[in-house]
């Protein structure tokens, strides 16, 4: 039985993480066993051409604690699908590597790739030292457009903790290409937190995500939607240390423009 509550799944409608959902009405709650998840996200404009696709900014944030009071599990993998009413461009877009930022703080990291910056927001996570009670910390968080792979875009997510320990992440997110009920999938393995001096577990991310820029005597933008449907849905999974799958979809509405 030990081994099957584990590994439950379950299957609900929310908005939730890193930001990377659009959409946005009201919080979603979710409860599984002793983990307690809160979400929620929104997009602007509302109103959207049908067809063609016009830019837009989205936000979203998720909370993550327990019902004991006690440090939550870990999340340890995200995997989200994007709407086919969702577009992502970056063409005369800058972009920054992972290693440019491997070292750096969350200003340096800002005003050294900063033409690359295509999202702002926080994270916030518990960290328990061998013997120690669990400890707050948290660092500002920022999306950097990240170098194309096989053709695909990526995403270089940077945060640097700096108590009880000092850590940098910066993740490489691939962006790919789908076929069928989705246009792309972001998926990425969450590193552990404060490896070999104890442990950690992610509480807090925010995030505002939208980039317009200039490029060959052109307005552009990171991200565009349109609203074909009346509905923007997003899809993700997200595993923790404990074996819970947090498994569902969000179905947002919007207007389309006449």
């Amino acid at each position: 039985m030990k081994a099957l509550a584990n590994r439950l799944r379950v299957a609900v409608a929310l908005a939730i993480t890193a930001g990377m959902l659009a959409g946005g009405a009201e919080a979603a709650l979710v409860q599984v066993g002793d983990l307690v998840l809160r979400a929620d996200g929104g997009f602007r404009p509302n109103v959207l051409p049908r067809r063609a696709f016009a830019p837009i900014r989205f936000h979203g944030h998720a909370d993550l604690s327990s019902r004991s009071g006690a440090m939550p599990p870990a999340l340890q993998q995200a995997i989200v699908d994007f709407d086919r009413d969702g577009l992502m461009r970056t063409a005369g877009l800058a972009s920054c590597a992972p290693e440019q930022v491997a070292d750096s703080g969350p200003e340096e990291a800002r005003r050294d790739c900063g033409a690359a910056i295509v999202g702002t927001g926080r994270v916030e996570a518990l960290v328990a030292l061998a013997g120690l009670p669990p400890q707050a910390t948290g660092s500002a968080l920022t999306l950097f457009n990240g170098p194309r792979q096989g053709g695909e875009a990526t995403v270089i997510a940077h945060a640097q903790m700096t108590g009880p320990v000092v850590q940098t992440f910066a993740i490489l997110i691939p962006v790919e290409r789908r076929r069928g009920r989705f246009r792309y999938r972001a998926s990425f393995e969450v590193p552990p937190i404060a490896p070999g001096l104890g442990s950690g577990a992610l509480t807090h991310v925010s995030v505002k995500v939208g980039r317009r820029y200039r490029a060959a005597g052109k307005r552009r933008s990171y991200v565009w939607a349109r609203c074909s449907d009346n509905i923007l849905e997003t899809h993700g999974r997200f595993t923790f240390s404990d074996g819970t799958v947090v498994d569902g979809t969000v179905m947002k509405g919007c207007r389309a423009r006449r």
